[in-house]
């Protein structure tokens, strides 16, 4: 995994499920052609430039994986079956097909558990410390999938948290020309996500996630605008929660 300013000072814990496309050498390409391992099925484009410029613009811890969700999707349940995809969208991976239950045990041992252990690990620290957290997982969508445009420039994802999906929404709002999806294009639930069921609401932290349409920030001009424009959006909340004294430990 990646980690970027462990000791920062902000309450904002920035985490990163599908920031990289690295795949174990043992697992050869995973019988896929380059022009598939660049593509959004095996990784959230964009989304690692926004990530670092906005951890280093708060001063914000951020935890990233830097292996391809197409080795093991680290924002599914280990029993969901898009866990370990033998689809993605509509293309085969032949080298997820036929794997042993120790073959896939192999995986989440060695790239899903750690991960979310060094999550659990952080929150425990800030926790202990007496640190306000708020959980924030980054994301990036296509512009269209299966044949179907998406308008939106950014979505909230979410599900029981009604502290910052709000302040979100209010916030982006405020920003000139974006179109904003509320749990759009995604939901959060139990059955479909990890990282915010687990490390947010059953953690009991102030918690959401956020999609940005990734024709928005494909090149480092548009990942700098988006770092620059969630830095201002999450400091004035920051800023409305502590006028609340809704921010503790």
């Amino acid at each position: 995994m990646i980690e970027r300013n462990p000791a920062g000072g902000s309450p904002f814990l920035l985490i990163c499920d599908h920031y990289g496309r690295k795949i174990p050498p043992q697992l050869g390409d995973l019988g896929l052609p380059d022009t598939e391992l660049t593509r959004h099925i095996a990784w959230d484009v964009g989304i690692a430039g926004v990530a670092e410029r906005l951890s280093d613009a708060l001063g914000a811890h951020l935890i990233a994986q830097r292996y391809s969700r197409l080795v093991i999707d680290c924002n599914r349940p280990p029993s969901a079956e898009s866990s370990i995809p033998l689809v993605s969208e509509i293309t085969t991976i032949p080298g997820n097909d036929g794997l042993t239950r120790e073959q896939a045990e192999e995986r989440r041992r060695l790239i899903f558990d750690p991960y979310h252990t060094r999550i659990e690990a952080a929150i425990d620290a800030r926790l202990a410390a007496g640190r306000p957290t708020i959980l924030l997982a980054l994301h990036s969508f296509t512009p269209v999938y299966h044949g179907m445009a998406r308008p939106w420039h950014i979505g909230t994802l979410y599900q029981h948290d009604r502290t910052l999906p709000p302040l979100l929404l209010a916030e982006l709002r405020r920003e000139d020309g974006l179109v904003v999806g509320d749990n759009q294009p995604y939901a959060v639930s139990d059955a479909t996500d990890y990282a915010i069921p687990v490390h947010g609401e059953a953690r009991g932290l102030i918690n959401s996630g956020i999609e940005i349409r990734q024709d928005q920030i494909i090149d480092e001009t548009g990942q700098a605008e988006w770092a620059e424009r969630l830095t201002r959006v999450l400091t004035a909340i920051e800023e409305k929660l502590r006028a609340r004294q809704a921010l503790s430990p």
